[in-house]
């Protein structure tokens, strides 16, 4: 039996994997929702979706999360970030969102003090070292590694530091200021991909969300003109040094899609239902390795075990093959109950992993 590593890049490069890997992800905030202990008993019985995974002794969980969660992800405390934007949420784990933007004015934009990436990710500190340490462990036990940008690194940079209607404003404008804040933002992405190659994973992650419920956030002309050179720029980087690209948006990125597979992608994480299965399967299947973002906002959250049986099933039946390509992710939040979080867990189970 292969390991998880050589699985995993088998499917990135079509060499025949044994099975579709799959991440199934808890996002912090739901452990605050419910019942804590019910989460980790539900991990407990899925060792194969959560490999490694210790029940920690209970009742001691939640204090230990709630001391490590990040400051953008901290109910009711303002958090100012790298960038100087801060952040706010109402919900426990939560990543909370930008109110209030600093560059508004794009004069401000050559006096502004810019982060350091020699001790922060733009979100929060980083130690290079412990990071290195963090990388070499893993590699030494055989796990796929892999580094990267904090989630939101350059579209939403912008929209964080200019609000979005301004920067649409200042997009439109062509605002030469606005040439000088992406410059800065980039060069900050790339010594922080400069670094993880150095470290040596084998994966770099660009994260960010370019989609709506129906169509991007930007237009497809400006995506190419302001966002599109930069992303370049950083998956060259990447594929010169002969790893992998690996870029994930929430939302309909069907126009920018193809844009984003040219700059260099190798791996595209993206959303099913909003996208459409039968799109994905007709337009990237085979073309580049899919991630799919399995749903979260209608079948898994409102829709009875059978349904979210059927959707597993038909996303693996149309966008599998023997070959690779496929690898899946689904995101738990707030509003799925336990039972919905189950059956999404023996699909995985029973169609990715062939286990059930």
């Amino acid at each position: 039996m292969l390991s998880a590593r050589e699985n995993l890049l088998r499917a990135i490069f079509f060499q025949k994997p044994e099975w579709i890997p799959v991440v199934y992800s808890i996002n912090p905030s739901y452990y605050f929702a419910m019942d804590a202990e019910e989460v980790l008993d539900f991990q407990s019985r899925h060792p194969a979706l959560f490999p490694g995974f210790v029940r920690p002794e209970k009742g001691t969980f939640l204090h230990t999360l709630r001391d490590n969660l990040g400051g953008v992800k901290r109910a009711y405390q303002k958090y100012v970030d790298d960038f100087g934007c801060t952040w706010e949420t109402t919900m426990e784990g939560m990543t909370g969102t930008v109110t209030r933007h600093p560059l508004s004015d794009l004069e401000k934009v050559k006096t502004h003090p810019f982060p350091n990436p020699e001790i922060c990710m733009g979100i929060g500190p980083i130690n290079w070292e412990n990071e290195k340490k963090r990388i070499e462990k893993m590699k030494a036990a055989g796990i796929f590694t892999s580094g990267g940008l904090r989630h939101g690194h350059t579209f939403l940079q912008l929209t964080d530091l200019c609000g979005y209607q301004n920067l649409m404003y200042f997009m439109e404008d062509e605002e030469p200021e606005l040439d000088i804040l992406i410059e800065k933002i980039t060069d900050f992405n790339v010594e922080i991909i400069r670094r993880y190659l150095e470290i040596g994973v084998e994966m770099i992650k660009i994260p960010e969300d370019l989609g709506m419920q129906s169509g991007p956030m930007i237009s497809v002309k400006n995506f190419r003109k302001y966002i599109k050179p930069a992303y370049q720029k950083m998956m060259q980087m990447v594929r010169d040094a002969g790893r992998i690209v690996h870029m994930h948006s929430d939302g309909d990125i069907r126009s920018l899609a193809f844009d984003i597979i040219e700059g260099g992608c190798q791996v595209l994480n993206l959303q099913d239902l909003v996208n459409g299965i039968d799109w994905i399967r007709d337009n990237l299947k085979g073309k580049t390795a899919i991630e799919l973002d399995v749903d979260r906002q209608k079948v898994t959250y409102a829709g009875t075990p059978k349904d979210i049986d059927d959707l597993i099933r038909e996303e693996v039946s149309k966008l599998s093959s023997p070959e690779g390509g496929l690898m899946m992710i689904y995101g738990l939040y707030p509003g799925t109950s336990m039972e919905n979080a189950e059956a999404v867990a023996r699909a995985f189970e029973k169609y990715a992993l062939g286990i059930g």
